[in-house]
């Protein structure tokens, strides 16, 4: 079923499909808390092109920015050029016309593509990214990029769906870097949808993971998921961490 998302108000759009997300959660405020050589420095490094995937895309805007912000990146790293790295980034989401939208304001046609993806239903998880991935001879993602997610699939899929989804996308790359809700925002996307008139979150009343949500969905990345912790970025003026992990490595 497609999701509807034409309203402005924001409980109009209950996957988290907002038409106009990127004016009250802008990119920027994001990037500025993270150097570009600190998310490049996880990457394996060594091939020719490095592959990132934004999950969540919405209409593109984090996708381009930061694209901007890699490709800029001019530091003394062995396997980057003077000129940067040379990224091919992918961005998905579940809003068919958040992705038209994506595409037809695309700068970057040729480094950037978007995909309209349900990356909960595994058929389809497996029909997009894996033809993508063979194009440039890779089995995963050097970065996968999941800003202001998990909430939205926790309310949707319930705790064993939010588990599925970490599981999924941690191995789907090398390196992670995630921006999960704080409860209190699944509090306000509820009372939204309430004020509304419109129905409630399934899983919303049976969530067992709750509270500190990040510390949880962090704790079982690393325990669960073979990734370690790699910095914490500090909070967006929304207030939500930007959370870095990469693979762990085994001698």
């Amino acid at each position: 079923m497609k999701p509807e998302n034409g309203e402005c108000e924001p409980g109009a759009a209950p996957y988290g499909n907002f038409t106009n997300y990127y004016r009250f959660n802008p990119p920027g405020e994001r990037l500025r808390l993270i150097p570009a050589g600190d998310l490049v420095e996880v990457f394996p490094g060594g091939g020719a092109v490095s592959v990132a995937l934004d999950v969540g895309c919405n209409c593109g805007d984090f996708s381009v920015a930061m694209y901007k912000h890699l490709c800029d990146l001019k530091q003394n790293l062995t396997w980057v050029s003077p000129d940067g790295i040379d990224l091919k980034l992918l961005g998905c989401d579940i809003d068919a016309d958040l992705i038209q939208r994506a595409t037809e304001s695309n700068s970057f046609p040729e480094s950037i593509s978007y995909v309209t993806l349900d990356i909960m239903d595994l058929a389809s998880r497996e029909a997009v990214l894996k033809p993508y991935l063979d194009k440039f001879h890779r089995t995963s993602f050097d970065i996968c990029f999941c800003m202001s997610v998990t909430m939205w699939i926790h309310l949707h899929h319930g705790d064993q769906g939010l588990l599925d989804f970490l599981f999924c996308v941690s191995g789907l790359c090398e390196a992670l870097l995630i921006e999960p809700q704080p409860w209190k925002c699944y509090r306000s996307a509820a009372r939204r949808l309430r004020k509304l008139g419109k129905s409630k979150f399934d899983h919303f009343k049976t969530l067992s993971i709750k509270g500190d949500v990040t510390q949880k969905i962090q704790q079982f990345l690393i325990t669960d998921c073979n990734m370690e912790l790699v910095q914490r970025f500090g909070s967006t003026s929304w207030d939500r961490s930007l959370l870095l992990f990469k693979k762990c490595s085994f001698s």
